[in-house]
């Protein structure tokens, strides 16, 4: 099935225009994601609103948004209100500038989206857009309408289509001025830092995402595999901070050890787990990504569908 567009309207350069839909780039849905229960029972907690004073449950077609101006006391704004707000950018996207990437600060950036054309007219005129946006090597800046509010949104051209990027307003961004005045002013020496340069070069690579390992969803799987065949669990030791006393010896060993890693010999037949793929395999027969020693090859009694450590 096709994924569902989270947004469609028009994308407008200049007089060129060109009907387009936006797509989520990135998903959670495959992490492990908890529901609360009532430790008594077992059962789901369920979430009711309710009014705040008289505690009576409170249908939806009655609740309505305030926004508020002192305590207890509110001023209420209509759906209706609310749409005589709507901005031309509800349903067009107009590039207002063309800046370059190294421009645009990473504290800005919110999250990825796709951009296409959105049925089977206006190709060509996004194709010119997305070709000029290519060649100018420029990211195209316009404006959005999601979620009810107005977004900055970074074009570039990817592939066949667009990645457009929220970007946040400065009244969004902090100052990074209270965190780092109290930093203190240290001295690298030259030694120090040919050394940890030296440590860098040893580990050097190419950003390829494939290689990286979600560890924490790792150990919740097998946390929840080994409940499921009711092992006991218990705490692990957690690892010790040691304080660093010589830093130049920290860094002399660090070189060392760096190039004992490099000489190391790597097992071929060990390959890097591939991020976009391993939460589903992983959760398909809820064994793991690999096989449990105990208990693995039995199929667990059948019991109370809640366990407890």
């Amino acid at each position: 099935m096709a994924p569902r567009a989270n947004w469609k309207g028009f994308l407008r350069l200049s007089l060129v225009t060109c009907p387009v839909a936006l797509y989520p780039a990135t998903s959670e849905s495959e992490k492990i994601s908890f529901n609360q229960l009532n430790r008594q029972t077992g059962h789901r907690i369920k979430y009711l609103k309710v009014d705040a004073d008289t505690g009576d449950e409170v249908p939806n077609e009655d609740i309505v948004k305030g926004y508020q101006i002192e305590k207890d006391q509110f001023i209420e704004v209509t759906k209706e209100e609310l749409e005589e707000v709507a901005l031309e950018s509800t349903r067009t996207i107009e590039i207002d500038e063309f800046v370059d990437r190294s421009d645009i600060d990473p504290r800005y950036l919110i999250r990825p989206y796709y951009l296409r054309p959105d049925g089977k007219v206006g190709h060509d005129a996004f194709a010119v857009i997305r070709e000029t946006i290519r060649e100018m090597e420029k990211v195209a800046i316009g404006r959005v309408v999601l979620t009810n509010r107005e977004h900055i949104i970074a074009l570039e051209a990817r592939d066949k289509g667009l990645i457009g990027t929220l970007l946040r307003y400065p009244y969004e961004v902090r100052g990074e001025q209270e965190y780092f005045d109290e930093i203190q002013d240290v001295k690298v020496t030259k030694d120090m830092l040919d050394l940890a340069k030296h440590i860098v070069n040893q580990k050097a690579g190419r950003f390829d995402p494939e290689k990286f390992e979600d560890h924490y969803e790792s150990a919740l799987v097998e946390l929840i595999n080994q409940k499921r065949v009711g092992k006991v669990i218990r705490p692990k030791e957690r690892p010790k901070g040691e304080n660093v006393v010589d830093l130049m010896d920290a860094l002399r060993k660090s070189v060392g050890g760096a190039t004992a890693d490099a000489a190391a010999p790597k097992n071929p037949a060990k390959k890097p787990k591939k991020a976009s793929a391993g939460q589903k395999e992983m959760l398909m027969p809820i064994a793991g990504k690999k096989p449990a020693k105990e208990g693995a090859a039995k199929k667990p009694a059948a019991g109370p569908r809640r366990k407890s450590a």
